[in-house]
């Protein structure tokens, strides 16, 4: 189990897939808000002078040493729903990045969104 307590250490380590090919680098962990704990990460890809942030979920994720392990491999993270650097997870968007990993998407009773950066 990851807890939320370590959150703030994993941030710029490799992310790497199921078969340790590296994806990224870790820019922030979203929580799921009816939990308060790690439910997906942001991962920065792309070249020097155009990263994208891509989402991945954190379920079954290992954290290593210097790495966090992922449970999809990295074909299926970069292609997954991406914001740029800069930019906030428009709420309109959630449901696409659960969808895009077959995962079920549940907001909050009153509609609020069910993952929050940390």
């Amino acid at each position: 189990m990851i807890h939320a307590a370590d959150v703030r250490e994993w941030r710029n380590r490799d992310v790497v897939d199921s078969e340790s090919h590296k994806i990224g680098v870790l820019e922030a962990v979203y929580v799921d808000t009816s939990t308060d704990e790690p439910a997906m990460a942001t991962v920065r890809t792309g070249l020097p002078t155009r990263h994208r942030l891509v989402f991945v979920p954190l379920r079954d994720a290992i954290v290593g040493p210097d790495y966090l392990r992922v449970d999809h491999v990295r074909a299926l993270v970069k292609r997954a729903p991406s914001i740029g650097t800069d930019d906030v997870l428009p709420a309109g968007q959630e449901e696409a990045i659960f969808k895009h990993y077959g995962l079920p998407y549940q907001p909050g009773a009153a509609g609020e969104r069910q993952l929050a950066r940390r």
